[in-house]
C-alpha cells in the first residue's frame, strides 16, 4: 500500500486573533505542491482555540482550496459527544476524505465511555471516522484492546496515535494486521520512517508544517524503495525536531519557525505562549542551519 503524509496545518490569523483565511489556503497550496495531504483543526491548527462556527468555515475554506489535489481529514473532537456529533456532521456534508475525533479532554472517560462516544459519531457520519490518540494534551488514551473493539466497526477506518510511546504504537500497529483495512497513522515526527517500515498507512505531522518537502521526501522515498535516501531525510526530520523542540513547547515552536518563515501565518490566540525575540532569534540561526531561511 502507498504510505501517505498528513500536515496537521497551522491555522493563520490576523494581529487581531480572527483567522486569516487567506494565509491559511496559502499554507495549504505549499502543502499541496510538495506533496503532502492535510488534516485541519487539529492541535497545531490550534483547534481548541476555535469556535464552532470557525472550524466548519475553517475547513470548507482548505477543501476548496485543495480541489481534489490531496486528501483532508479534520478533526471534530471536543470534550461532549454531543458537539462533537454537530461537527462531524457538519464535516460530513462539507466533504472530507476522513473526519479525526481526538479523546475527549477535560472529562475523565472510561473504555467504555471511549467506545460508545466514537461509535456514536461513526454510526452518524458517511465520511470514514479515524480515533486520535494523544493522551499528554487530554488524559484520555485509547487502550489497544479498545482500538481493536472500535476497528470492527464498519466506518472507522483507522487510529492517529500522538502518543509517543513505541509500545503502544506496536499495539495499535498489530490491531492495523488482524483488522482489514484498519489504519495507523504516526504521530510523532521522529518515528515517520520506522511506523512506515512496521505497517503504519503513514504520518499525521505537525513539524512538517516547517518542513514539508523532507517529510514529503521521506515518504516519497520509501514508496519507492530508496531505503538509504529515506534514511538520510528521516535523520534530518529528527535532528530539526530534536534542536527545536529544545526550545520550547512543540506546537508552539513549529507555529513560530513557521511564522519566521512567512509572518503571514501570524502568532496563536491567546494565552498561548506570546512572541519572544530571543527565542524567536534562536529558532531563525536554526532555520537558518537546515536552510529553511
Amino acid at each position: 500500500m502507498t504510505k501517505q503524509a498528513f500536515v496537521a496545518l497551522a491555522t493563520c490569523f490576523n494581529e487581531d486573533e480572527t483567522i486569516n483565511y487567506e494565509a491559511t489556503r496559502a499554507q495549504v497550496r505549499r502543502q499541496v505542491a510538495a506533496g503532502n495531504n492535510i488534516m485541519c483543526a487539529g492541535t497545531n491548527g490550534d483547534f481548541t482555540a476555535l469556535t464552532h462556527e470557525e472550524k466548519i468555515r475553517l475547513t470548507e475554506a482548505v477543501v476548496d482550496e485543495v480541489a481534489g489535489r490531496a486528501k483532508v481529514i479534520v478533526n471534530a473532537g471536543m470534550p461532549a459527544t454531543f458537539e462533537t456529533l454537530q461537527l462531524a456532521k457538519a464535516f460530513d456534508r462539507i466533504g472530507v476524505d476522513g473526519i479525526a475525533v481526538i479523546t475527549p479532554f477535560f472529562i475523565a472517560c472510561t473504555q467504555d465511555g471511549l467506545i460508545r462516544h466514537f461509535s456514536t459519531i461513526a454510526d452518524a457520519v458517511q465520511t470514514p471516522l479515524y480515533l486520535y490518540d494523544i493522551p499528554a494534551r487530554t488524559q484520555n488514551h485509547i487502550e489497544p484492546e479498545t482500538a481493536r473493539t472500535l476497528a470492527r466497526h464498519g466506518n472507522i477506518a483507522g487510529i492517529k496515535d500522538s502518543g509517543g510511546a513505541l509500545e503502544t504504537l506496536e499495539a495499535y500497529l498489530q490491531v492495523g494486521r488482524e483488522v482489514p483495512d484498519f489504519q495507523v497513522y504516526s504521530g510523532p515526527d521522529h518515528l515517520v520512517l520506522w511506523a512506515m517500515q512496521n505497517g503504519a498507512a503513514g504520518c499525521i505531522s505537525g513539524l512538517g508544517n516547517a518542513m514539508p518537502d523532507v517529510l514529503a521526501a521521506i515518504v516519497a522515498a520509501f514508496n519507492r524503495g530508496d531505503e538509504t535516501r529515506a534514511e538520510q531525510q528521516q535523520a534530518l526530520f529528527t535532528a530539526f525536531r530534536t534542536e527545536l523542540y529544545a526550545l520550547g513547547y512543540a506546537p508552539a515552536m513549529v507555529k513560530r519557525a513557521l511564522y519566521l518563515q512567512d509572518a503571514s501565518v501570524g502568532a496563536s490566540r491567546q494565552p498561548a505562549l506570546l512572541p519572544d525575540d530571543a527565542q524567536d532569534a534562536e529558532i531563525l540561526t536554526l532555520l537558518k542551519k537546515f536552510g529553511l531561511a
